[in-house]
């Protein structure tokens, strides 16, 4: 992709319309306006700190050509306000979706804006709310004239320096790699999970978390996701506050349906979806079926549902004895 000449970005002010203002989007507004460009911020939301009250305020307050970058939930909402924009906007206005859309979405709404002349860019986006402190890492998608045209509002909202940016490919391909990112994401959380949980098991480890704040400096294994995790534990170091559910935001689906879709082999990434589907669960009827099966075949014992707790709180030794509750 092209190389981005930075030195011309110096100084540019941009004026950006951003719709949505929640965590991600309200510390998106901040980071652009401590960087010198203009933002005015639209939220359906009256307790949002918003600039004007409607999408009709908000083109009304924009200077053509306009940029508008949305920042609200995937599916109906997105859809539904790039629409409104089409009939609002006209030629050479520029539409940015910068949220968790999948990339099968972003070819239909290009094609919708472009019969109106509008531009799209589908922008990937990932930093949490660790992002107005740290800069956001950007997957860019889309005419190579509209990123350009954008460059001064990435430059200010990535990270410092050469990385946190890139211009992966055509429309689609900025929210394709984000959603590859956050497969990866999920398989890495599993892996630190999954660690935590043998740790805490065995009675050899008397200190798990120090043990996890240990590797932050000169393993392999180092890395933002597992000092987040030293964090986590430091806060709450046997994890008594926390339930073990885990949601998806469809990323991961995505990723692994992908994957299928291109024959890639994609076990680790698979594997710590499902985990999160387990972590939903009560009881597992899976795991029913196994023990009903084992019964007719083995005439092994099978526990009723007031055994099974009762079991369990005698096998553990209550929650003071679980190897678990261990920090």
């Amino acid at each position: 992709m092209a190389a981005w000449n930075r030195g011309s970005m110096e100084g540019v002010t941009v004026q950006i319309g951003l719709i949505g203002l929640g965590k991600m989007g309200g510390n998106m507004a901040e980071r652009l306006r401590s960087g010198g460009h203009e933002v005015v911020g639209y939220d359906r939301s009256e307790a949002a700190p918003r600039d004007v009250a409607s999408l009709e305020g908000l083109v009304e307050l924009l200077r053509p050509p306009r940029n508008i970058w949305v920042m609200v939930p995937a599916g109906d909402p997105t859809r539904q306000t790039i629409e409104t924009l089409g009939r609002l906007l006209v030629p050479d206005d520029l539409v940015i979706d910068g949220g968790n859309s999948k990339y099968t979405d972003d070819p239909a709404h290009a094609a919708l804006l472009a019969d109106f002349g509008i531009g799209y860019l589908d922008v990937g986006v990932s930093g949490g709310v660790w992002g107005l402190q740290n800069g956001y890492a950007l997957m860019v998608g889309g005419d190579p004239k509209y990123v350009r045209r954008m460059m001064p509002v990435f430059e200010v909202l990535k990270p410092p320096g050469d990385y946190g940016f890139v211009h992966a490919g055509p429309v689609g391909a900025g929210h394709f790699t984000k959603m590859v990112h956050n497969g990866i994401e999920y398989g890495m959380m599993q892996a630190y999970a999954e660690g935590y949980e043998l740790l805490a098991a065995h009675p050899l480890v008397e200190n798990v978390s120090g043990t996890f704040t240990s590797w932050r400096e000169g393993t392999v294994i180092r890395s933002w996701l597992l000092d987040l995790m030293v964090r986590a534990l430091e806060a709450d170091p046997k994890m008594e506050q926390v339930r073990g559910w885990a949601e998806d935001s469809g990323e991961g689906r995505w990723t692994v349906e992908a994957a299928i879709d291109n024959a890639v082999p994609m076990p680790v990434i698979t594997a710590a979806l499902f985990a999160r589907f387990a972590s939903r669960q009560q009881d597992s009827p899976a795991m029913k079926v196994v023990a009903a099966l084992r019964n007719q075949f083995g005439g092994h014992a099978v526990l009723a549902e007031t055994e099974k707790h009762e079991e369990k709180r005698h096998t553990t030794g209550g929650d003071e004895a679980h190897p678990a509750a261990r920090g």
